[in-house]
């Protein structure tokens, strides 16, 4: 191009005039690396990372921080309006400037109610949890991250060279419910049969991890130690045994919970098991309850028992999980510099990601084929 230079402008309307096109292309170029083999499609691990939008966390509003906002607006306006009742009588003999200055304050916080109100108006109608202003699609990420107001940037990455098969882009705030469909698009575009999945704890949702198997990868996501007991220092779940026999459990004291009680969550049937007289005498019960101890178990809990097998017998593919998907997400934020999104709207962010993520792929694939060998499979 003899040195020409595309300005920033051109670079911009390059990028928005041809945003629905970057997914397809990097599309195509995943099914070329395909055919030069780059892809092991033996393992695939699956994560997520926050990039910030173009929306400052000042302009980002929750339902509960709406109220919160509109209550504390209603008591300074109670607040100033019994001022204001009580000065009258002292300003009379003189020029009124105090309650002038109430009064203006007091009809700036009703504007302010007003926004506040129509905000969480329109939150309420629409169901949506935050509502942002900048840019109505970016939401508040969760607050373990460093990002404030941004998207959620799911990658499904191959172990073999470390790159990118399957990119999207959500406002979900969690990874949750991620797994299967990050997870199936990638095995789809590798055109493999059964295929390892990993991924962090943050995945850890049963029908997920169920939908994941039945599609025909083999998941391995490690069970997060959440719930009363463990806050409470008591024994974890994971330390009573589930005797599929006897349809009961082993508690640590050896002792035999099989007294059943069903109740529903969510979709599924719930079954607590207890054993009441054995808690009362139990020398640990101390380090196991305060009254006596229940232990659930969902109807489709076999799954996550076979999940708990499989990662006993290979736990370093935990560390290779960290090791495959943290190499693409430091090289975008690091080498790409990509903190932050240049575009407003899901639709455009979604687009900006496929355009990274291509380059990414793109330098990957020069630094493993070298450029002689990347243009001469493309003249093939």
């Amino acid at each position: 191009m003899r040195t020409l230079k595309p300005d920033f402008k051109t670079i911009a309307d390059f990028r928005a005039d041809n945003r629905k096109a970057f997914r397809a292309v990097f599309r195509a170029f995943t099914l070329f690396c395909k055919e030069l083999n780059l892809f092991g499609r033996e393992l695939l691990a699956v994560d997520g990372t926050r990039i910030k939008a173009v929306n400052n966390k000042d302009r980002n509003f929750t339902k509960g921080a709406l109220e919160k906002f509109i209550k504390a607006v209603d008591e300074r306006l109670d607040d100033y309006l019994k001022r204001l009742d009580e000065g009258d009588v002292a300003e009379n003999g003189t020029h009124g400037s105090r309650v002038k200055n109430l009064a203006e304050k007091i009809e700036a916080l009703k504007e302010k109610r007003g926004r506040y109100g129509e905000m969480l108006a329109e939150l309420e109608k629409s169901g949506e949890s935050q509502i942002s202003l900048t840019d109505p699609d970016s939401r508040a990420m969760a607050a373990h991250t460093k990002v404030g107001v941004g998207y959620n940037i799911q990658v499904a990455v191959d172990a073999k060279n470390k790159m990118i098969v399957e990119q999207a882009v959500s406002n979900q705030v969690v990874d949750m419910g991620l797994l299967t469909q990050t997870a199936e698009a990638a095995r789809d575009i590798l055109g493999a049969g059964n295929i390892d999945v990993v991924a962090d704890k943050g995945y850890f949702k049963i029908e997920d991890i169920e939908a994941c198997e039945k599609a025909g990868m083999t998941p391995y996501v490690p069970k997060p130690q959440r719930g009363p007991a463990v806050r409470e220092g008591f024994f974890r779940k994971d330390e009573f045994r589930y005797d599929a026999e006897r349809d009961a459990y082993i508690c640590p004291a050896g002792q035999v919970l099989a007294t059943r009680y069903e109740s529903k969550l969510r979709d599924l049937r719930k079954f607590d098991y207890s054993n009441r007289s054995a808690c009362l005498a139990c020398p640990l019960k101390s380090r196991c309850t305060k009254e006596y101890r229940k232990v659930s178990r969902l109807e489709n809990e076999a799954v996550l028992d076979r999940m708990a097998a499989r990662l006993k017998a290979r736990p370093e593919i935990l560390d290779r999980r960290r090791e495959v998907v943290e190499h693409p997400f430091g090289s975008i934020k690091q080498w790409m510099n990509q903190g932050a999104f240049l575009t407003k709207g899901l639709e455009k962010v979604r687009g900006e990601f496929s355009l990274t993520a291509l380059a990414y792929n793109l330098r990957r694939a020069l630094n493993i084929v070298g450029m002689e060998g990347l243009m001469e499979a493309v003249r093939a």
